[in-house]
């Protein structure tokens, strides 16, 4: 099979994120970059499909030069070889914009099936997996907790309210993951395979390559744009309920306190 697998460079969820005083976007200054989360489940699909039906796993990104590291890491879990799409326009376009940038990279390489995180942990939008398969005109199942493929179809199980539904559908189509890390165990690099990821081919392309306009990419002809971020309110301190009082006091000054103050009850 044919495999592509969409990702996404994102800042570390344990990372302390702080917003630029013009509140634009967030200072990335320090920050560390992981994969993100849900994209790794993606790639964990993707290599257990190219290990029962053969074939090869392309991972595609976007962004600047550090983004590589990203996919050196999906490399070194297995996947075959990697597309960065690094132009300069594409930090002000939107994510309409972009996500067509790399459903253009990824129908470049004739695949059978694209696999994609459902959401990513810092702009949560979800929105990647139904515009990739709208450009692309293929079926979109979403939030995949299960893939299975003959390679003339995927059948997926995906949660409902109390229980599951199995999904099946033909190829080509693009498939999202949600779950967690406990249900997918992306597996780690191992010290093989990094070594093996530095020989492995990584193409970086522009949008003129990919047959886009540079020019469609420009601030004015977003259709979606970010007027500013802020941070949560910080949480008040918790209370604790001690003191000279007996357990029966304690219990009667806590109900007193979840009816009266955190009015949820």
């Amino acid at each position: 099979m044919n495999i592509v697998v969409v990702i996404k460079q994102t800042p570390d969820t344990e990372t302390v994120i702080r917003i630029r005083p013009d509140k634009s976007q967030i200072v990335t200054s320090d920050i560390k970059w992981i994969i993100n989360p849900y994209d790794e489940f993606a790639i964990e699909a993707g290599l257990r499909l190219k290990e029962k039906h053969g074939g090869k796993v392309t991972v595609i990104s976007y962004g600047p030069q550090r983004v590589i590291d990203a996919l050196r890491t999906a490399l070194a879990m297995g996947a075959d070889e990697a597309v960065l799409i690094d132009d300069a326009e594409m930090k002000r376009a939107d994510f309409l914009r972009v996500t067509e940038a790399l459903g253009a990279a990824a129908g470049q390489l004739n695949p059978d099936i694209i696999l994609i995180g459902s959401r990513t942990v810092d702009y949560d939008q979800g929105q990647r997996g139904a515009i990739l398969a709208e450009k692309l005109g293929w079926p979109h199942v979403a939030l995949a907790v299960s893939l299975e493929s003959d390679g003339a179809a995927v059948t997926v199980d995906r949660p409902i309210e109390g229980g599951k539904v199995t999904i099946e559908t033909p190829l080509p189509a693009v498939v999202t993951f949600g779950g967690s890390h406990a249900l997918w165990n992306p597996r780690y690099a191992s010290l093989p395979g990094i070594m093996k990821a530095k020989k492995k081919p990584l193409i970086i392309k522009k949008l003129e390559e990919l047959g886009m306009d540079p020019a469609d990419f420009s601030p004015e002809k977003a259709r979606i744009r970010i007027t500013s971020l802020e941070l949560p309110p910080q949480r008040k301190p918790g209370k604790i309920v001690d003191g000279g009082l007996d357990t029966v006091e304690k219990a009667k000054e806590l109900v007193k306190l979840l009816r009266e103050e955190a009015r949820v009850i």
